[in-house]
């Protein structure tokens, strides 16, 4: 290890945040500044990376779990080689810049996860360390060693704070991940005031007990940096690593260093200053000196030379393991086998059932024809009916599990979903009641925002819960998931919908689905084929009933109300359509010639029925029409009753129809 021109390059990459923060006004100057020795060990000696390659199967995964500390990253990322230019660690935080305010996984080559929001970065480096374990167990041969990767994320006191990131470190520790390092940025300062206005404890003490390896270090010494990444990577004991880094905020800014005045922008105004503490020079910004980027360009050769190196190794077993090879590039692709949807057998015209238990009968055939489906549920398996049967559970000692017991960690569950998913070799998906949504909501956000293709299988899905009463009943939940941008909410009428509901969601590659499914009992719609049902689903909505005289009516239903709108329709006459609307995201993305189809525009006259706020429905009956709906709190009492309390009935839609 060259020391030397190792703090030479940690002080330009302090130089480089502190020019970027300076030329756009923004931005968060303490933890590159206080952490640039981590970045320069990591970046300069200790990670396993190629950065011509940025997704080479076999990098380190490094997460910046401080997302707010983004120019840490870009500066590294720059420096080290990656296809991250000058130019554009200048137009930091500038529109359509490859440097946004936060990192943004697709914008930016190297960037693992979408950070900022404190404690997901954990999160998703838990999900991350999890898939790269199953990997290995699954793919590693006696004679090939094709995963051996380790994921490394920096967190500070705000994501240890957070309950996702707690969420995360108490899983990680549970199930034994020690291919997970955390570098726990330990400045003592949160942005407010010094850190011990708001925390106290034993981090060490905490960090053991839930089963983690704790070294403690100064985060400004090379030699200790290094030798406590050696030390995590090498000791495989079934527990995650911790390195509590010791640093000063700011370092190199004399006037705030070390205080709350530098986790911000504040002190860009003594950069003059700072720059001749650095040894920058004064008439050039942005400035990296040729012998820190001649030691990066030799560094970058020896990357690629090791990856090449592993890549010769790869071919060599995709041959001597072409099944296994399949499996992996299905995987990595997202394929899911075409005919799918034709293996679900088909379910009786008549008779009835919850849809969360269609869907547990349903996972268990698309569990056997996609082998890269993991399940995982919080604490809730039993209810959600979402467990593979002959899956295994992930556990310290059975890696090979497609099962995981997420624990009641909802958030954490949806942020080790989304890292699984980053990582991109399986496919995730977890469970709970839909009125849980709220507990992972930003995790949910955040797959949505990165286009992860990320499965939630969300049960308990109205008042028809019943006697658990408003605590328990999703009546507004639904449809403000819905107004989360590119996530697809899917609420099946019945089990042929909701066949088609799993197979669309894993055929979606470009953002997550949420299946919400009930808990009642629910009827066949066997007045249409199963396979128009399935169809269906896919095109968001579809003419489930037709009329048999001139169409004067439509009655728009979603999930268990679909009954009571074909119960209407015999009452209200030959001139009704039933519309079943399972998901109006992927209506909304059909042509317009489609939705023209489903829904004539000469026909004003139409009804919305759904067990919810009525607010999102008034779209599609506009002011001529109706919206049956539960503009309240649910309450406590059997399902059905509850229902019929509340005016969700087909007398009930009768009558408002014959109001209009």
């Amino acid at each position: 290890m060259n020391q030397e021109l190792l703090q030479l390059a940690a002080n330009q990459a302090r130089g480089l945040a502190l020019d970027a923060v300076h030329k756009s006004n923004s931005g968060h100057l303490g933890l590159p500044l206080g952490c640039a020795e981590i970045g320069a060990t990591l970046f300069g000696s200790a990670l396993q990376c190629d950065p011509a390659h940025p997704k080479w199967l076999n990098r380190d995964r490094f997460i910046l779990s401080a997302g707010h500390g983004s120019m840490f990253l870009y500066s590294w990322l720059a420096m080290s080689g990656y296809d991250l230019s000058m130019e554009e660690v200048a137009n930091f935080r500038q529109l359509h810049s490859k440097t946004p305010g936060h990192p943004e996984f697709g914008e930016t080559p190297g960037v693992e996860a979408t950070t900022g929001p404190l404690g997901q970065g954990i999160g998703n480096a838990v999900g991350y360390a999890l898939s790269g374990k199953r990997a290995a167990a699954k793919f590693n041969t006696a004679s090939a060693k094709i995963f051996d990767y380790h994921v490394i994320a920096l967190c500070g006191d705000g994501c240890l704070q957070e309950g996702v990131g707690l969420e995360s470190v108490t899983f990680a520790g549970h199930v034994g991940l020690d291919n997970l390092i955390l570098i726990y940025d330990a400045n003592g300062v949160t942005l407010d005031a010094m850190a011990e206005v708001t925390q106290s404890g034993d981090v060490v003490a905490k960090f053991e007990s839930i089963g983690w390896d704790v070294q403690v270090i100064d985060g400004h010494e090379f030699e200790e940096i290094q030798s406590a990444i050696d030390t995590a990577k090498s000791n495989d004991d079934s527990r995650p690593k911790l390195i509590v880094a010791k640093t000063e905020i700011g370092r190199g800014i004399a006037e705030v260093a070390g205080s709350q005045k530098a986790h911000g922008e504040g002190g860009a105004k003594f950069m003059d200053a700072a720059r001749v503490f650095l040894g920058l020079p004064a008439d050039e910004n942005f400035y990296v000196s040729p012998e820190v980027r001649a030691y990066f360009e030799d560094l970058k050769k020896q990357r690629g030379e090791l990856h090449a190196h592993w890549k010769q190794n790869f071919e060599s077993w995709k041959k001597d393991n072409p099944d296994l090879a399949k499996e992996l590039e299905m995987g990595i692709a997202g394929e899911i086998p075409a005919d799918l949807l034709s293996k679900i057998p088909e379910y009786p015209r008549e008779g009835k059932a919850a849809t969360r238990n269609s869907g547990g009968e349903i996972l268990q055939v698309i569990a056997r024809e996609v082998p890269s489906l993991l399940t995982g549920s919080a604490d809730l398996f039993g209810s959600t009916k979402n467990y593979i049967k002959d899956g295994g559970d992930f556990q310290k000692s059975t890696v090979l599990g497609r099962n995981i017991w997420f624990g009641i960690r909802e958030h954490a569950m949806g942020a080790i979903c989304n890292g699984i998913a980053y990582d991109g070799l399986f496919h995730a998906s977890g469970a709970t009641f839909l009125v849980f949504a709220d507990y992972c909501r930003p995790s949910i956000r955040l797959a949505a925002l990165s286009h992860l293709p990320v499965l939630y299988i969300f049960t308990h899905d109205s008042v028809g819960v019943g006697e658990d009463g408003p605590t328990h009943q999703p009546v507004e939940t639904t449809s403000a998931l819905r107004l989360i941008p590119n996530l697809d909410v899917i609420r099946p009428a019945d089990a042929e919908e909701t066949a088609g509901a799993f197979v669309a969601a894993l055929e979606r590659k470009d953002g997550p689905t949420l299946l919400a499914l009930t808990r009642q009992d629910v009827p066949h719609l066997g007045f249409a084929d199963a396979q128009t049902r399935r169809e269906g689903v896919r095109q968001g909505a579809y003419i489930l009933v037709k009329e048999s005289a001139a169409l004067d009516t439509i009655l728009i239903a979603t999930g268990s109300e679909v009954q009571y709108a074909v119960e209407a329709a015999k009452t209200l006459g030959d001139g009704v359509r039933v519309v079943s609307m399972p998901c109006i995201e992927r209506f909304e993305r059909q042509s317009k010639e489609y939705q023209a189809e489903i829904l004539p525009a000469n026909v004003s006259k139409r009804v919305a029925v759904e067990a919810g706020v009525t607010d999102l429905w008034w779209k599609y009956v506009g002011f001529g029409g109706a919206v049956v709906g539960i503009d309240r709190f649910g309450l406590s009492a059997p399902g059905s009753t509850a229902f019929k309390e509340l005016g969700i009935t087909a007398q009930h839609v009768v009558e408002v129809a014959q109001s209009l």
